[in-house]
């Protein structure tokens, strides 16, 4: 697969296929949107959004969370809004989204199946990889808290504006979570 990739950039770029693409760093909506890396949302939540390339940072990350105060999304958020110039975020969860049933118990036997010894597994839980790996249940209450993380973050201005909100994963309706 990587080797078609590969193949089919070498074309993109003898073709120019990148000149409609040209910005610069800085989003131009003084914007940053984190979400979930869900394939559904590659194309859709841009469209959605009515985003163009340049717009806004996508910060992505299973479920789009924030799950401690030095994760890289929050890492990612403080570049955005003191290197870049982000004004705005937008936490936009989505329906049906896997996170809602993740648990470290369901990935812990494909662990063993790929070779990950009970050795390494017995450390990593001592570390809190339970914790780590557990996803959310309830969706609104995920984006709520996720929005609280950065709201409450004390290395985030009070002058950033933080909203949150759920995406439909088939039609990219967005509805605001209060």
């Amino acid at each position: 697969m990587i080797d078609d990739i590969l193949q089919y950039n070498r074309q993109f770029v003898a073709d120019k296929g990148y000149e409609p693409f040209i910005t610069d760093k800085y989003p131009a909506r003084k914007l940053a949107v984190l979400t979930c890396m869900d394939t559904r949302l590659t194309e859709l939540l841009p469209k959605a959004l009515g985003l163009r390339n340049g717009d806004a940072k996508i910060i992505k990350n299973a479920g789009g969370l924030v799950l401690s105060e030095t994760d890289s999304a929050i890492r990612s958020l403080l570049v955005g809004i003191y290197e870049l110039g982000v004004q705005e975020v937008m936490v936009v969860h989505h329906s049906t989204c896997g996170a809602c049933h993740m648990s470290y118990d369901a990935f812990r036997p494909h662990m063993l199946e790929h070779g990950i010894s009970e050795a390494t597994l017995a450390e990593w839980e001592a570390k809190g990889v339970a914790g780590w790996l557990e996803g959310f249940h309830d969706t609104e209450a995920s984006v709520r808290k996720t929005v609280a993380a950065i709201v409450n973050h004390p290395l985030v201005p009070k002058d950033v504006v933080v909203r949150g909100f759920i995406i439909d994963s088939v039609t990219g309706a967005l509805t605001e979570i209060k």
